[in-house]
């Protein structure tokens, strides 16, 4: 007789520094109590037994606004759960939803309505809510993307404050050239927050001051980003560095990329991924409402206010042609990355859950399959597609 509390998974289990070719893995009431490789021990015998190709950590998304036709700046208990059970189909066990622009109204609504989910998470509730990603609102005017620019603002003391303190929220970005950048990036520091750079024109000056005061991380690269030429545009000659080239040279900055196979094509997934490494490199979905829908128009944040983007079903656009995020999961973001560049299996597994799980401080009970960390687990197959998803040690 087994166990259904009690599961042993069989198969290429992935680990930080090494994939075990005939590995287990043992959990027992949401916890996993054995890793190892060989015959299983006898004691583990009433162990309900699963068996994979693959065996890997459960994903964790840094940079995710919707699925499913929701959008968290919605604001609603329904369209959070709807967009977390979205992305655990696509392996996503843990998540931090990010805001866009937008009223002071409609972030409270978006942060209330994610701290009532996230209390009463239930597995039929989807991914569970690791803490917020205050994304938007303060971006620069000329790098707001698809985000509604009407809900775009320099910092506002009182604003960033009251959000900033809130338990739930872990990640905070500002732009590092606007007024006030520095004062938020300190309250953001002194709240515990991992600080990043997003959605921005800085110089390299301007993000020497930020990294003096906090900041160590830089939103999608290549992507809403300072560069050689935007900064011509802004200083006029000589040319001048940016983030990119803050990134490359500073090992203490992290950032991420958008590996849906739209953003960047295989050889700046390689660049990334080998001038950067996957120590210093998250996957992230950034993914918006039109993520598991057919092709048509939709809205980028909240569901009346937010900008108009049009999906044709591989790409979301905006309104002006250019990409707008992403509609796809973090399995697809695995797979293309995977084939994209010449990293390990261990490697982009770990872009995917124990680097984003260092990064927010929750690598202690989330992002490797090691004794005592929470049972979330992913099956895949050889060819990296998912094929179940396990939360806590409960299937989904």
């Amino acid at each position: 007789m087994t166990d259904a509390a009690h599961i042993l998974f069989r198969g290429v289990v992935v680990l930080p520094e090494q994939v075990m070719q005939d590995g287990y893995v043992a959990c027992s009431q949401g916890k996993i109590v054995a890793v190892g490789e060989g015959k299983t021990p006898a004691v583990y015998a009433r162990f309900s037994s699963v068996t994979a190709d693959i065996i890997a950590p459960g994903f964790i998304d840094i940079h995710v606004h919707g699925a499913a036709n929701a959008d968290y700046m919605d604001g609603t208990l329904d369209a959070v759960k709807t967009v977390n059970r979205a992305h655990a189909t696509h392996g996503t066990t843990a998540i931090f939803p990010t805001t866009t622009t937008g009223s002071f109204e409609e972030l409270d609504a978006m942060v209330t309505s994610c701290e009532t989910v996230k209390k009463n998470w239930t597995r039929s509730d989807g991914a569970r809510i690791a803490g917020i990603h205050f994304y938007g609102p303060y971006f620069a005017e000329d790098k707001v993307g698809c985000h509604d620019a009407a809900g775009r603002r320099d910092p506002v003391k009182s604003e960033y404050e009251y959000f900033l303190s809130k338990d739930i929220i872990k990640i905070a970005t500002c732009a590092a050239e606007l007024v006030g950048a520095l004062d938020f990036y300190k309250f953001a520091r002194d709240n515990d927050c991992y600080i990043t750079c997003g959605h921005s024109n800085a110089s390299w000056e301007e993000l020497e001051a930020a990294f003096d005061v906090g900041v160590r991380h830089v939103d999608h690269f290549w992507c809403a980003m300072s560069s050689v030429v935007s900064l011509r545009k802004r200083f006029g000659m000589p040319m001048q560095a940016g983030m990119e080239q803050f990134v490359l040279m500073n090992r203490e900055m992290t950032t991420e990329v958008i590996a849906d196979g739209q953003h960047l094509t295989d050889p700046l997934l390689e660049f990334a991924a080998r001038m950067i490494g996957s120590d210093r490199l998250c996957l992230v979905t950034d993914a918006n409402r039109a993520m598991d829908c057919p092709p048509g128009e939709y809205r980028f944040g909240h569901r009346e206010t937010g900008a108009l983007v049009f999906s044709d079903g591989v790409k979301v656009t905006g309104e002006d042609g250019g990409l707008a995020s992403s509609m796809c999961g973090m399995d697809h973001m695995v797979r293309t990355m995977a084939s994209g560049s010449k990293s390990t299996l261990n490697e982009v597994i770990a872009m995917a859950s124990l680097t984003p799980a260092k990064l927010t401080g929750i690598d202690e009970t989330h992002g490797s399959l090691a004794v005592g960390k929470t049972a979330d687990i992913n099956l895949l197959s050889g060819d990296l597609r998912l094929e179940g998803t396990y939360i806590a040690g409960q299937k989904i």
